[in-house]
């Protein structure tokens, strides 16, 4: 007990002696305000728009260096300026007693400061969806860095009789450790170099940690360096007792321990350096952990399964502190999959065999990044690329599929890992289940595909465009004889017979003339297609190599395979003319095909046969329009069938234009059928309170002219769902941190319809939202001042997405079917033998594995509107596009990667405030602070006030 009070003792007096002058609460309220200042104003936390607390952490590693050195300045100079550093010495009690109490004070002090913080967090969580995880590990790295920071302190303090001294001297070793993994110095070197540099750095440490990754490997770090400068600190006065006292008698023995001490502790984490599985991940579902859907899939290989990273030495400042994480998180995937997966990582560069082989076989090639430092700029050619490879079949995940960036101006970029997690698990599935294909690729093509080369003569390309003419007249007339007749090659040059074909391709596709450069005026085609029936794909020229040929060609082929990959038949509305001021009249739903076909085989569908494809495992219906009676039948056919309609649809559509936006009413042709299924979209637009805000085109009037320019404010069209109008009782939006829905109606549900079957609610807007009949929707400016849109009528929730499973019965039932009553119109003009038969029925009952799923938007999916919500984010937008797949994947009842999916850094947004409500916040946490220091105060004064009390008792006794 001796010792434990003897440490309480002096840690006591240190914070007694910190407290007694009026500099403490001085230091204090500076730390805060400086704290407070880089959360709101130096990083922009409301202009950031992220439900977390990584700006308070950030500058943490910095700041500490001066809290800490400050701290420890006076504690063992000012012993020695005033002569108390003998009584010390010459005490019959350990050194280290003294030594850990005064560091204990430091750590309490320490602490004080970071609770004055604690408001911070507390705000952001009322506020948003804040993931507590890293904020808690947050806390610790501080901590324990802190800690770090105050043995350094301590130690220098020792070695030094001068506060301001021991102050410099300090800031300069605590320094020297946060530089040694900055990227101020680490940019310098290699990635490999770099990476010991950031194992050694305290502040690239600390970072690991902050992101939610509490690894063992970490926390000694910082254990380590405590106990080696407090070893230091200790031995450090126990030299200047043995002059005092001029003994010489176990000086050999401390030292030797001294040195045991030191070796034992910086040799432990040469040790701990191999060990990859201690570690706790904090975040909210995991993030930075193999999940179960991904052991699932590992869990179904058969025979080794290459993960090969291809990271160069030198690479851009941004994307090498995320080298380390991916090479962690591929580590990770070898240790849960039992021999399963072999983990390689190389660096091109200095193995030229497997350079050749990136290049050649995989197509992977260096890409050519812009970097400066204070003497000259250069550009590097850097690889960032992961293969995943299963016996022949494999994908290559570029730095473009890994990372997600989001600008809040120029120069401020801040570049994370998206979901690497995701995209590797991805790449994984989609080649096992390739592989599983097996067999020749055109095995898995139902039908003959048609491989279109439009490409003029070669007296109009460049030489180079003939070179790699010639690798594709090679490769396609190989393909064509692997495909056993199932591959037709037609090589067709567009200036032909007065230019048909090329007038024609650009009637079908937009096929322009290409030119080498803006000035030239020789203008070709080169443009190859691969198309069965109405389905085309186009496929990319990119480094016109044999090996990205026919990489790109198989993967075209692959788009139009079955197998094991699932097929979404995709309805959309039929391309339209441009309007005058480059607005479309038909949305684009691009975006969404190309996300959903990362994983799906996604097929476009024409109704207008009265039928859908037989290969279609899900038909989805985005933005529909003046479906006709055979299309509709083709629907509710699908339905009756057993099938999956999904459904994005409302009464009105948006047409935005760089001079406009409006609402126009928009008939889908799907409303009787969705109200006999019992399923009512209201003829009015939800607003909410609740919204995102979005750039939007207003126009204002000056000086009598009319001035269009594009402004960011609250639009309540724009449903922000999320917290509790998120169903977190479904996996497809159980962890969806937020979605937009643009231009939404509500949904009526028919209880009395749907009472035979299940009902599951998706979104809902808030409590705050109302209904408008109105389709003015574009914002107008009074008098200078941009007019708000005011709640009207009651405010409630409103229903925005439902599923609805069950048994239906047909929309056509006790009807004849409309294939066969076009039929009978057209044998009526035709002649008796050009009759065709048609032979059609009517299914008027569905088994119980039919679904309707429903999303009242016409708008929330397309490209525009999430190229939009892109520029608003300053990144791109992902919930929208998340929330289908997960809709998609879980009607396939396939949820391996929906549990994943919607990981990400910057997915977590802030709802709209006001700017009233920001400043609100904002000077709130400034209040609380103040509060807390005042505590403080009030606190000591309850202390001091104490012992006075105390001392006059034993004075009165």
């Amino acid at each position: 007990m001796q010792p434990k009070r003897t440490i309480r003792r002096i840690a006591a007096k240190e914070i007694t002696l910190f407290f007694s002058s009026p500099v403490a609460y001085l230091f204090l309220a500076v730390f805060a305000a400086v704290t407070l200042f880089i959360f709101f104003w130096g990083e922009a936390f409301f202009s950031r728009n992220i439900a977390d607390v990584r700006p308070l952490f950030e500058w943490m590693p910095l700041l500490l260096i001066f809290l800490a050195s400050t701290l420890t300045m006076r504690m063992w100079s000012e012993e020695r300026r005033t002569g108390t550093l003998e009584h010390v010495l010459t005490q019959p009690v350990p050194l280290w007693h003294f030594v850990v109490g005064k560091f204990i004070g430091c750590l309490a002090l320490l602490a004080i400061a970071l609770l004055i913080t604690l408001p911070l967090p507390i705000t952001v969580a009322i506020i948003g969806d804040l993931d507590w995880g890293p904020v808690w590990a947050g806390y610790l790295a501080t901590f324990l860095l802190g800690a770090a920071y105050l043995s350094i302190g301590l130690f220098v303090s020792s070695r030094s009789e001068n506060q301001i001294v021991s102050l410099i001297i300090a800031v300069a070793v605590c320094g020297m450790f946060y530089l040694l993994g900055s990227k101020t110095l680490t940019d310098f070197f290699g990635n490999q170099a770099g990476e010991w540099l950031r194992l050694l750095g305290t502040g690239s440490r600390f970072e690991a940690i902050t992101r939610g990754v509490i690894d063992l490997r970490d926390l000694y770090y910082y254990l380590s360096l405590i106990a080696v400068f407090l070893t230091l600190n200790t031995f450090s006065l126990e030299r200047e007792r043995w002059a005092l006292t001029g003994s010489r008698e176990h000086h050999s023995g401390w030292r030797v321990m001294t040195v045991l001490l030191i070796a034992n502790a910086i040799g432990a984490n040469f040790w701990l350096g191999q060990v990859h599985s201690l570690r706790i991940d904090a975040t909210a579902g995991n993030q930075y952990s193999i999940s179960p859907a991904t052991e699932e899939y590992l869990q179904q290989l058969q025979e080794p399964l290459l993960l090969r990273g291809y990271f160069s030495s030198k690479t851009h400042p941004l994307l090498s502190p995320l080298v380390p994480q991916l090479r962690d998180l591929i580590q990770e995937y070898a240790v849960v999959s039992d021999g399963r997966v072999r983990v390689e990582f190389i660096d091109p560069v200095t193995q030229p065999e497997l350079e050749e082989e990136a290049n050649q076989k995989y197509a992977i090639q260096p890409v050519p990044f812009q970097v400066a430092d204070r003497y000259q700029a250069a550009v590097v050619n850097s690889y960032f690329n992961v293969l995943v490879q299963y016996g022949d079949e494999y994908q290559v995940l570029g730095f473009r599929e890994l990372i997600e960036i989001k600008a809040r101006g120029e120069g401020d970029i801040n570049v994370q890992l998206r979901n690497p997690e995701h995209d590797l698990t991805r790449a994984i599935k989609k080649v096992l289940h390739n592989y599983q294909a097996g067999g020749n690729l055109f095995d898995t093509v139902k039908g003959e595909l048609t491989f279109n080369a439009y490409i003029s003569a070669d007296n109009r390309l460049p030489q180079p465009l003939q070179d790699f003419r010639k690798i594709v007249t090679d490769q396609a007339q190989k393909l064509r004889q692997e495909s056993n007749g199932r591959l037709q090659v037609n090589f067709l040059e567009p200036e032909a017979n007065g230019g048909a074909v090329g007038h024609q391709i650009l009637q079908d596709y937009g096929f322009q003339p290409m030119a080498t450069n803006l000035f030239s005026n020789e203008r070709f085609y080169f443009y190859l297609t691969l198309g069965q029936g109405e389905q085309v794909v186009q496929i990319p020229l990119d480094d016109m190599s044999e090996a990205s040929f026919e990489r790109n060609l198989s993967s075209a082929i692959k788009r139009f395979a079955s197998g094991f990959t699932k097929t979404v038949a995709l309805v959309t509305p039929a391309p339209a003319a441009h309007h005058q001021f480059g607005g479309m009249n038909t949305a684009q739903f691009n975006q969404l095909e190309n996300f959903l076909g990362a994983e799906l085989n996604v097929m476009p569908e024409d109704l207008s046969d009265g039928s859908v494809s037989g290969q279609a495992d899900i038909l989805v219906l985005a933005a529909p329009k003046n479906l006709d009676e055979k299309q509709l039948f083709a629907v509710d056919q699908f339905l009756m069938q057993g099938g999956t309609v999904i459904a994005a649809t409302s009464p009105y559509s948006a047409s935005v234009s760089n001079r406009s936006l409006s609402v126009q009413p928009q008939t889908s042709g799907l409303q009787e059928w969705l109200n006999h299924h019992g399923l009512q979209i209201e003829n009015q637009l939800v607003m909410d309170s609740q919204n995102v805000p979005f750039p939007v085109p207003v126009t204002r009037n000056v000086g009598g002219f009319s001035v269009q320019e594009i402004r960011m404010l609250d639009y309540p069209y724009f449903v922000d769902v999320r917290g509790a109008g998120l169903n977190q009782d479904n996996p497809i939006t159980a962890n969806l941190p937020q979605t937009t829905m643009a231009w939404a109606s509500p949904i009526v549900v028919d209880q009395e319809k749907q009472s035979a079957r299940e009902v599951i609610e998706l979104l809902r807007s808030s409590d705050e939202a109302w209904l408008s009949s109105l389709t003015q929707v574009m914002p107008r400016i009074d008098g200078g001042t941009m007019s708000r849109f005011a709640p009207e009528g009651e405010q409630k929730s409103h229903l925005l997405g439902v599923i609805t499973t069950g048994r239906f019965d047909s929309y056509f039932a006790g009807k004849s079917s409309p294939l066969l009553a076009q039929a009978d119109e057209d044998n009526t003009e035709a002649n008796e033998t050009d009759a065709a038969t048609t032979v059609s029925g009517v299914i008027e009952r569905s088994p119980e594995s039919a679904r309707i799923i429903l999303f009242s938007s016409n708008d929330f999916l397309t490209d525009q509107l999430l190229q939009m919500a892109g520029a608003a984010g300053g990144g791109e937008y992902l919930n929208s596009l998340q929330l289908f797949a997960n809709t998609v994947d879980w009607s396939l009842e396939d949820a391996g990667l929906l549990s994943i999916r919607s990981r990400g850094n910057f997915n977590r947004t802030l709802p709209t405030l006001e700017h009233g409500t920001q400043l609100f916040w904002e000077y709130l946490n400034y209040g609380l602070a103040l509060l807390a220091l005042l505590i403080v105060v009030g606190v000591r004064y309850q202390i001091n006030r104490s012992r006075q009390k105390g001392y006059q008792q034993l004075l009165a006794h």
